[in-house]
Parts: C-alpha cells; structure tokens; sequence
C-alpha cells in the first residue's frame, strides 16, 4: 500500500477505504474506549484526526501514542462527527515508529516561546510556526528562481571562498590551511600565506556581486543566490554571520531598469507566495494578531500579515532621490522634536533603520525606493553622476523591515573607478581582474542584492531573522 501525504488527502476530502498515512502526533486525548490522535506529516500546516478505537488495539500500544511520537496508521477516510474537520481516519492498524518519552519531550501541545524554540532548534520544525515558515521559505526559494529562469537569466554559482571583499568592510571570515599552532612566517616575521592552501589570504564570501558582473559582461543577464558570511560582532535581531542573498546583474540596464526589476520581483515572490501558500499564511497572519493583543496600541502594526503583503502588491512604490528623502526627514516632527536616535542635519547623513522606516510607514505608508546616494556612505564599484558628489544608488525599504534591497549601476568607466579605488584605499592589484572586464567590451550594467532572510521576515511577519532561517550562526552560537 503507498503512503498518502495529508494534505493531499485533505484537498480531495474523499471518503475512501484503506489509506496508509505516516506522520508525527501533535497531540493524543480521549478515553478508555476510543483515542483521537492529531497526526501532522510536515505536508501542511492541518493535522488529519485519527479515531483509534480501544477495543481494535492493545492497551500498550495506545500507551505508547504520546506527542512527538512517530506512527503509522492504516485506516479508512471517513466523514467526520466531530467538529473543525470534514473527514477523519478510522484506524484499523498503527505501528509505532519512533517512540518519544512524554516525560522527557520538550515539545507539549502548549504555546512555547521563540527562545525557548531557537534552543530546540533540532525539534523546532515540528511546530506550526516553524514549519509553516520553512514551508514559506522553500516557496520563495522557488519564486526566486522561477522569476529569473522565465526572465532568461543564467544562474551562476559564485564561489564562496574568495580573496576578495566586494563591500570593502573587512569583517570577514577567514579560511586557511595552517596549522594554528605553527603558523609560517617570512623575513619580516609576517604569516607566509604563500604557503596556504591557496597561495593567499583567503576569506568566505560576504558578496557574489563582482564575480556576477564578470559573468554579466558574456551571458547578459545572470543571477548568485548563495550563503555569504559577514564576522560582524552583532546580536540584534537583523543580523546574522551566515545568511543568503540573490544578486542579480544585468548587462546593457540602467539605475531606471534596476529600479523596475526590483520591483517586479519582490511583487512576483509576494504573489507566488499568496497563491501557493494560503494556510501557512493564514495561521501566521492569526498567530502575529495574537501576539500584538499583548503590545500597547502604538507598538501594533497597522496592518495584519495578508493585509501587508496585499498591499505591497496592489501599490506602486514610492522612488525619490536622497535629497527628497533627507529634506523630508530633517523637517519632519521627530527630527524637530528630536525624537529620532540620529538626529538628521543634512546631505551626507546615513539614514538609520528609524529613518526608513518613518519614510515607509509613516510618510508615504509604502514601499519606498531611494536614489542617488552621497558617494562617500557608498561603495568604490557605484556609478558616479556628474553631479560628483552622488552616485547611481538605490535601495527599497519595506515596513516594518527597513532597507530589503540595496543595488546600483556600475561605474562602468575604468579611469573613473580606478580613481575611486585610490580614494577608497582599494586594493587595485588584488581587483585587477575586476578592472580587466572595464578594459575589454565594457557596457552600462547594474544589478542589486537582497538579503533572502529579510524578505522571509517579511513574508512571515517574523521579527527575528534567527527564526527564518533553520540554524541561525550569530556570535557564540553555531551549536546545531
């Protein structure tokens, strides 16, 4: 007999004989006479219900059903008499597979916390919230590539040890060979790295962004979706030491088409997600309604989860340069009242998370995209205006998360970016292959990255990165 998933089962809500399901019991109630066992599979996020009536089975083996425990039943599909589902099993035969102590299994049929939930990170995809959320992010990782793949861009895989530091930021990883304790040195009693593995200093990748340029510059329009890794000391609820991002590069596409590419794709990934994924969705949405019943009235979002994600889809962003963005800010009444963190004064502030997310959700409640950055708060590789003093940045930043994409046009003119390389204290001979692709059949290019955990939280309306992402790596933790 071949195993059914539940949820197929629930979508055909057919009464039929003889159906063998597998799963995990969420929860296990009844009587000396009959059992209700709720068995979740992983499927979705509906548990079916099976009726396991005593005088069928041994007193043991009910027992030994307990929450967390792993069964197999064979049975039939029934109507159901109880009320909350249309069909139930009536089992006939259930093997144990896998016991689970009810003494000892962390995981009761009650509301556990998200911490309690992150120190159980080898159980937690057991839960509604967790899995619900894997679910969601196994459909984005789809939307991602469906969007590009129906586009007509080439997935590259970029490498993910590298010599180079696309950001310039230095808080790197770093990958060697050595033997720690006996560390070679030259003549000036520096580390020999020409006797590493590779020949040279190497790290983990924080970007694909340059190597995807490269391939840019021969396929037309290529994107990375792959781990990067930042050694940034920080435990806010927004940064992680390893993490995804999409990179997509565009030959022959200016800041205007980068712009509308971003765009067309958040919405598409938003969408995929609504349509594919309506009851994880649902529970999220009811479980983040829940929890904000605890905050004060001004602590709650405006708007539920399906409300948002609707929202962005049905609205047009909002796109204004820097300037607009920094003249609005500077006469808004947090900024007078000084109310904002970091006050603003004028052209050169670097807009902090309480800035973008004042522009989104109090001034122009929507997505906003921001052009035209100050060069000196950006990287060495951005296309220069001929203002010189802006370059042709942009980011997108979304409610209640801040900045989600950040891109640019390239600077394309390779005397303009080895000047900006000089200012930048860049190292031009570790990037010479870099300024190579300017030398030869260089073109307008752009492209942006988007941090994939941002957008899940997001999607989901979780508000730590750590619960979107299966085992979270931050600082002093990598215990899964």
């Amino acid at each position: 007999m071949q195993r059914i998933k539940i949820k197929d089962l629930l979508k055909e809500q057919k009464i039929t004989e003889g159906v063998l399901i597998k799963g995990w019991v969420r929860s296990c109630r009844g009587s000396k006479n009959v059992s209700f066992i709720a068995l979740n599979d992983g499927s979705t996020i509906n548990n079916i219900q099976i009726v396991a009536e005593a005088i069928h089975f041994e007193e043991k083996l009910l027992k030994q059903i307990t929450t967390g425990a792993c069964i197999e039943v064979v049975g039939n599909v029934v109507e159901s008499k109880g009320s909350g589902q249309k069909i139930e099993i009536g089992a006939k035969k259930i093997t144990i597979l896998g016991h689970a102590d009810a003494n000892d299994y962390p995981l009761q049929p009650k509301r556990h916390s998200l911490e309690f939930l992150r120190e159980k990170a080898h159980l937690r995809f057991r839960t509604n919230t967790f899995s619900a959320i894997f679910r969601l992010r196994h459909a984005l990782t789809f939307a991602v590539h469906q969007f590009f793949n129906d586009k007509g861009f080439f997935n590259l895989h970029s490498p993910i040890i590298t010599g180079a530091d696309a950001e310039g930021a230095g808080e790197m990883f770093q990958v060697t060979n050595f033997d720690l304790k006996n560390l070679p040195k030259n003549d000036n009693g520096e580390i020999d790295y020409n006797k590493d593995f590779f020949g040279s200093k190497t790290n983990l990748t924080v970007s694909g962004q340059l190597e995807a340029e490269l391939a840019a510059m021969g396929l037309g329009q290529v994107y990375t979706f792959g781990p990067t890794f930042r050694a940034e000391n920080s435990n806010t609820s927004r940064h992680l030491s390893e993490f995804w991002m999409i990179e997509p590069e565009v030959a022959f596409a200016d800041l205007e088409a980068n712009m509308d590419l971003a765009e067309e794709f958040l919405k598409y990934c938003i969408q995929y997600c609504i349509t594919n994924c309506a009851d994880d969705l649902r529970f999220l949405d009811n479980r983040l309604s829940e929890e904000e019943k605890n905050l004060k009235k001004e602590e709650r979002s405006e708007m539920g989860l399906l409300e948002r994600l609707q929202f962005v889809i049905e609205n047009d962003f909002e796109r204004l340069t820097y300037r607009e963005a920094i003249d609005i800010l500077r006469n808004s009444k947090p900024n007078k009242k000084k109310k904002f963190k970091y006050i603003i004064e004028g052209f050169g502030s670097d807009l902090q998370s309480e800035h973008e997310r004042y522009l989104v959700e109090k001034k122009f409640k929507k997505p906003v995209i921001i052009s035209d950055y100050p060069k000196g708060i950006k990287a060495f590789y951005m296309k220069q205006n001929e203002d010189g003093e802006t370059v042709k940045a942009m980011d997108i930043l979304f409610p209640l998360i801040g900045e989600i994409v950040g891109g640019s046009q390239r600077e394309e003119n390779l005397e303009l970016l080895e000047k900006r390389m000089d200012e930048m204290d860049v190292d031009k001979q570790e990037l010479w292959w870099y300024l190579e692709s300017r030398k030869f059949g260089t073109c307008v290019h752009s492209g942006f990255g988007l941090g994939f955990e941002r957008l899940i939280m997001f999607v989901t309306g979780m508000k730590n990165i750590r619960d979107v992402i299966p085992f979270p790596r931050t600082p002093q933790n990598a215990e899964f």
